[in-house]
């Protein structure tokens, strides 16, 4: 009883962030350690302080150092997108992934990556179009008199499947360009450096950020329409701009490394089953602890196998679908 009392205190709740926040921490110097090349922390203090003459530090510069930093924005991302889409679509099941919103956007990348690779600058644009656009569909599909969580998954699913079938058909049609599109389709941040950084950076300050500014208006969300509305919340437009933000965060990321699924359907719930609902704290754990988990991910994925290296989205789905399933049982 003590203990369940002690988890709803602010205390603990802000004691749990600083856990995560080492783990981030951890996560980020572990990825820029362990490799085919061993590094000692001084040598990735000194390349992060400026001091890249060396062959390490070149290493740490160019490879590792943007590698780790773009993968705790993914997982920052997506978990946050995650966490939003769930409390949007009262449904414990929402991901980006699994509701169809990834697709969406990963059908539109492609179609940037391999049909017009000369405007490959608008991927993150046309993915977020096709984020929403995914998210519209759904919506459309579920809405019946309100939002019911069944519905939503099943129209998630079946909008899922249609895009994905747009993305191998464009594989199809287009075999000759195929190659630059198989990490994208896996979910990898293998050979990404910092122009990926520097594309999803301001996405993700912004979405994150707004976010946070937004997740007294997410509390009063999940308290139901009624009871939003009498508590003077505009209820549509707040679920349409918290479904823009989550279609936002999911877009940048799958424009960055591809089709990585799972990160928002593991987080959040994780979270919620430690520190609890209040998405003032909900929505900063689930950031950190997303960024952590893609990172320590990575460093799995290049190096259980070394010197071959699997997608990051390998592991995700190898942590996620036992994780999904026992979701689906609860």
């Amino acid at each position: 009883m003590e203990k369940t009392a002690f988890r709803e205190t602010v205390r603990f709740k802000i004691l749990f962030l600083l856990i995560l926040l080492f783990l981030v921490i951890a996560a980020f110097f572990i990825g820029n350690i362990v490799g085919t090349m061993k590094i000692s922390i001084g040598q990735v203090l000194s390349a992060i302080a400026g001091s890249r003459k060396s062959v390490e530090g070149m290493v740490i510069w160019n490879i590792r150092l943007p590698r780790m930093i773009l993968g705790g924005l993914v997982g920052m991302n997506l978990a946050l997108a995650g966490a939003i889409l769930q409390g949007v679509m009262k449904n414990p099941l929402a991901d980006p992934s699994i509701i169809g919103i990834s697709s969406g956007a990963g059908l539109f990348g492609i179609f940037i990556l391999v049909i017009l690779p000369q405007y490959q600058h608008f991927v993150p644009v046309a993915a977020f179009f096709g984020a929403m656009l995914a998210a519209v569909i759904i919506y459309s599909l579920a809405w019946k008199g309100g939002i019911e969580p069944t519905r939503i998954i099943l129209a998630g699913v079946a909008v899922s499947a249609l895009f994905s079938a747009g993305i191998s058909a464009t594989l199809v049609f287009f075999s000759d360009r195929v190659h630059g599109a198989l990490t994208f389709m896996n979910g990898s941040l293998s050979a990404r450096s910092w122009p990926e950084v520097v594309t999803v950076l301001p996405y993700s300050i912004v979405g994150v950020a707004v976010t946070l500014l937004l997740s007294e208006k997410m509390n009063i969300l999940v308290l139901g329409d009624d009871v939003a509305r009498g508590l003077g919340l505009n209820v549509e437009a707040t679920r349409l701009g918290f479904t823009a933000l989550a279609a936002l965060l999911a877009a940048s990321a799958v424009s960055a490394v591809g089709l990585l699924g799972f990160v928002g359907l593991i987080v959040p719930h994780s979270v919620r089953l430690i520190s609890g609902n209040d998405h003032k704290y909900l929505f900063p754990s689930s950031a950190l602890l997303g960024s952590a988990l893609v990172m320590f991910s990575d460093t799995f994925a290049r190096t259980v196998f070394s010197p071959t290296e699997i997608p990051v989205g390998i592991i995700m789905a190898i942590l996620g679908v036992p994780f999904f399933l026992y979701l689906l049982r609860k």
